[in-house]
Formats: C-alpha cells, sequence, structure tokens
C-alpha cells in the first residue's frame, strides 16, 4: 500500500486506543506504520533494479517487522532521556507501552501490503518466497476516505494541523483526479471515486463544524478500522468470485489449444471490486485477460503470450544472466521473455516482462527490462 494509507492506519490506530499507553505512541505509531518502507535507502547504493531487489523484503518480514517494533520505541526511548537528562526532568515515557503501541502499528504494514497484488516476502531471510493477497489496488482512495476523515476530524484541532490536513487532501484530490481522467472502465470507476471522495470531505468539514466526534474519538477511530476490515471482507467475496471466473476461462482455453493450466491469479484494479486483471499460465503460453465479477462475467483485453521455444528460449537464458533481469525475475509473480523480432544477426534484443504489470516491450518502470545479447555463432 502507499504510505497515505500506512500513515492514516497508524495514526487511527493510536486514537483507537494505542495512544494511551505512553505518552508520544501516537508519534511512534505512525513511525513505525511506515518504518518498513526505509528498504528504499538501498536506491542509495544502486540503481532501481537493486531497489526492486530488496523492495518488501526483510523490512517486510516477519523478522523486519519484530526488530521495527523493538526499535522504534528503543531510539524514542533514548532520545527522551537524553533530553530529560539535559533539561533535567523526569523521563516521561512508558517503554513497555510504548513497546506495544510499536510493534502493533509495525504489524499493520506487511499486513497492508500482503493485501495487494505486489506481494510480500514474511519468511525472510530463510524463504524469499512472495505470498500474495490480490485484495485491494495499490492505492485505494475508500481507505484514505473511512481513515482519512476520522483522523481529520480527531486530530485537527490547531490551525497548523489544519493547514496540514488540507494539504494532504489537496494532493490527494489532484491525484484521483490525475488517475480519473483516463478513458475506458477504469477511468470509469475512478471518477466514481472521484464523485465519492468530494462528497466525502465536504461531509468532513461539515462534521468537524458541527463537532459531530466529540467525546466519540477512541470508538470513530475503531469504527473506522473496523469498516477497513469489513471492507476487505466484501473485497475478498468479490475476488473469489472474479478468481472463479478467470480460472474457468483460463481452463476453456487451455483445453481449446491442448494446454494444461498451472496456475491463475485474479487481481485488484483502481477504486472498483467489479474488474479484476487475471493472469494464467499454461505448459506453452501465458494468458493476460481482465474478468468482472458476477454470473455474466465478461472478459476484456484478452491476449497471449507463448514461452519461449528454440533458439528464442537460449537467447533468453543467456539474457537471465543480466543482473537487471535477475532482480525482475526474481521480483515478477508471471515473467515472459519474448525476442525482438525473428532474425538474429549480431546482436538481439530479449524483452522481459511481469504480465502482472505489462507486455513485453513496453516501458513501465521496473517491471519490465530489454536485455542485448550476443547471437550464438552459427
Amino acid at each position: 500500500m502507499d504510505n497515505l494509507a500506512h500513515s492514516l492506519v497508524g495514526l487511527t490506530s493510536a486514537k483507537a486506543g494505542l495512544e494511551r499507553l505512553s505518552p508520544y505512541a501516537t508519534t511512534v505509531c505512525v513511525i513505525s506504520a511506515n518504518a518498513a518502507d526505509a528498504d528504499f535507502v538501498s536506491l542509495l547504493f544502486g540503481d532501481r533494479w537493486t531497489l526492486l531487489q530488496h523492495h518488501r523484503g526483510i523490512t517486510h518480514s516477519v523478522v523486519g517487522t519484530i526488530a521495527i517494533g523493538l526499535m522504534i520505541p528503543a531510539i524514542a526511548y533514548a532520545i527522551e532521556r537524553i533530553i530529560s537528562s539535559i533539561r533535567k526532568r523526569t523521563p516521561r515515557i512508558r517503554f513497555r507501552g510504548l513497546l506495544l503501541a510499536s510493534v502493533v502499528a509495525a504489524t499493520t504494514h506487511p499486513l497492508m501490503d500482503w493485501t495487494n497484488n505486489y506481494g510480500v516476502r514474511p519468511l525472510l531471510p530463510w524463504s524469499g518466497h512472495w505470498f500474495y493477497g490480490d485484495l485491494v489496488f495499490i492505492a485505494d482512495p475508500y481507505i484514505w476516505l473511512v481513515l482519512g476523515t476520522v483522523a481529520f476530524l480527531l486530530t485537527s484541532d490547531t490551525r497548523r494541523k489544519m493547514f496540514g490536513w488540507s494539504m494532504i487532501g489537496l494532493i490527494a484530490t489532484i491525484v484521483i483526479g490525475l488517475a480519473s481522467s483516463q478513458s475506458g472502465p477504469e477511468g470509469n470507476a475512478l471518477r466514481i471515486a472521484m464523485a465519492v471522495w468530494l462528497l466525502g470531505i465536504a461531509l468532513a468539514i461539515l462534521l468537524r463544524r458541527l463537532h459531530v466526534l466529540r467525546g466519540m474519538g477512541q470508538r470513530s477511530a475503531i469504527a473506522a478500522l473496523a469498516i477497513v476490515a469489513v471492507y476487505w471482507g466484501v473485497l475478498a467475496i468479490a475476488h473469489r468470485a472474479a478468481f472463479a471466473n478467470a480460472l474457468s476461462i483460463a481452463n476453456n482455453v487451455a483445453a481449446s489449444r491442448g494446454e494444461q493450466v498451472m496456475r491463475v491469479a485474479a487481481m485488484p484494479t483502481a477504486a472498483t471490486p467489479f474488474r479484476w486483471q487475471s493472469v494464467a499460465e499454461t505448459d506453452r503460453a501465458i494468458y493476460r485477460y481482465v474478468v468482472t465479477t458476477g454470473e455474466a462475467s465478461t472478459v476484456g483485453n484478452f491476449a497471449r503470450f507463448g514461452k519461449p521455444t528454440g533458439a528464442e528460449a537460449q537467447l533468453a537464458s543467456l539474457a537471465e544472466h543480466d543482473r537487471r533481469a535477475q532482480a525482475l525475475l526474481g521480483f515478477a509473480r508471471f515473467p515472459l521473455a519474448r525476442l525482438e523480432g525473428d532474425n538474429c544477426i549480431g546482436q538481439a534484443l530479449v524483452q522481459f516482462a511481469d504480465l502482472r504489470y505489462t507486455e513485453p516491450g513496453a516501458a513501465r518502470g521496473n517491471f519490465s527490462v530489454n536485455i542485448p545479447v550476443d547471437c550464438p555463432s552459427r
């Protein structure tokens, strides 16, 4: 998930009761809920392929979560002890309470990241196996709205905080607005989300003026977290239906071509539980298509990508030794290699892609890469 969602979960969790465990617990909750993404520091020691290799790695594992849960309150405790010693005052932090708050908040990060199709590797350093929840898109405006509304109402008690919330709301509105400008079904879903978002902001402003949540802070925060959990449950039901449709389509297509289905995934798209990006792998090809939920499921954007064979497979095997390809293949859930052009004279270009996100040859961030290799001598 995005860091706005992680921050809102940390803040709302604090308001749900964790803030009572110790002074500074709210700050620690927000930091601990985001700290796993400190793996982005790997970008300073390499390039985007270094980041791809390490992102959602050890910091998102069980070991990393425990370490973060312990480290953040320990740092906060040490800082306060130093400041208290300098100012000659009694430290206020209750370390056990702060530790509990930090561990709970840190645990929410890999849990939320598991819910989308990017995946997490919780068993590192012993196993690099990826786990995928396939429930929530990488950024979800409805989660922003539910948690953000309650967090805003409970914390916008000064002009400085109001300004901060205004900036967050403005930036989020711009992001949703830009995303909703695209055409097609995904754009339609985002335009609906944009309308709901604007209505939600207006409602939040009205509720603040009416002081509706006065005296209901903890209960409203718990309710917001419960709504998100119910939302996940609804998405899980929708995912089950979408997966069944995706599997049925994969079996029918594979049977018509004499292929054997190996695995299928139905993955969320932005701001809707009704359209799911699906990928099916058989022994000879990988299929990419969109399914809808319901008995009258429809299929869109259907594409077949044959797996490399013969000389093409040989060149792909050579290209896999490139560190960029290794980083992508270590991350990719549905990796595919394709040779650009039919003839190999001198040098060939092998195109790798993770079909969850893009196709070979398409330029999309870290999800595809083109590797030149020397053609074998004839």
